[in-house]
């Protein structure tokens, strides 16, 4: 069973955004269902500070044994930090997405682009389709 926590939401692409201390900063990295789709992830490559994207710009990308994936912004904004334990243990992405796994913090340039995303519910209807298709 993929792990969907209730206050976090979700990109159709499988990215999450979780809200920070700090108002109009998120933290972005993939979900559950994304890094077991994956399988053993190797490597991330992620951005450096300071650098600015677009609303569903490619940030950077997750390789894994089997396949490379994009990682796409859920919204525009400038990275203000990145996690940089994922440089020596990549494996955090799959042991835990949703805590030592987070890959970016992003200071949103519109922070109600974040309204549109799907929230926990909405994601899990999305996976149920995709299984069923």
């Amino acid at each position: 069973m993929t792990d969907i926590p209730e206050d976090l939401r979700y990109t159709p692409e499988h990215e999450y955004v979780r809200e920070s201390d700090v108002e109009g900063e998120v933290f972005i990295g993939i979900t559950d269902y994304a890094q077991g789709e994956l399988g053993d992830v190797v490597y991330v490559e992620l951005p450096a500070p300071g650098e600015e994207f677009g609303r569903l710009e490619a940030f950077g990308t997750v390789e894994a044994v089997k396949t490379v994936s994009e990682l796409f912004c859920p919204a525009a904004g400038e990275v203000v930090a990145v996690n940089d334990a994922l440089e020596t243990d990549p494996a955090l992405v799959n042991s835990d997405p949703y805590g030592e796994g987070w890959m970016i913090r992003l200071a949103t340039e519109s922070p109600s682009e974040l309204d549109d995303l799907f929230t926990a519910e909405q994601y899990a209807a999305l996976l149920a389709d995709a299984d069923e298709g």
